[in-house]
């Protein structure tokens, strides 16, 4: 009798240590879920964010770097169950670039023609006025602003087209 006592209570035992384990077990699941549901959280602004500026990966990619390796699990869970890299993946990063080159080359288009339409006003007047200093002197200043323009628009081009291909 004492006999079949200890072997059912090793039978409970071993049944409420099963049932604990599936428990915890159960516990830790969630609240990775429940992690990873917090970190999209966060990064939905930023995905939005970098779909109009390139610039907002630049930003939000180290924070991403960053709580890569503080959560690795949870953003393994976040991959797989979105098919690449999350929250930023080589393809997101590559469609900034080019949208970045192709706001750089639309910008460029419009710069050349605002800056040719008021070089051609003021060209209209200095030849209606028979060459008057000022005006030649306010057409010189026209082109000074448009390279000055320019070189800024371009510097910033540059800079952040290099930070996204570091990205890649």
């Amino acid at each position: 009798m004492i006999e079949v006592a200890a072997v059912l209570l090793v039978v409970v035992a071993v049944w409420a240590t099963r049932a604990i384990l599936a428990e915890l077990t159960a516990a830790r699941e969630a609240a990775g879920k429940t992690r990873a549901l917090t970190i999209m959280n966060l990064f939905a602004p930023a995905i939005a964010a970098a779909r109009t500026d390139p610039r907002a990966l630049l930003a939000w990619q180290p924070l991403a770097r960053t709580a890569r390796q503080l959560w690795p699990d949870d953003f393994a869970l976040l991959d797989r169950t979105s098919g690449s890299t999350f929250p930023f993946s080589a393809e997101t990063v590559q469609a900034a670039h080019a949208q970045w080159t192709a706001d750089w080359l639309a910008w460029e288009l419009t710069h050349d023609a605002e800056y040719k339409l008021k070089a051609a006003e003021v060209e209209h007047e200095l030849a209606a006025s028979g060459g008057a200093p000022f005006l030649r002197a306010k057409l010189d200043a026209i082109e000074r602003e448009k390279l000055d323009r320019y070189q800024r628009r371009y510097r910033e081009y540059v800079e952040v087209a290099k930070a996204l291909q570091t990205l890649r």
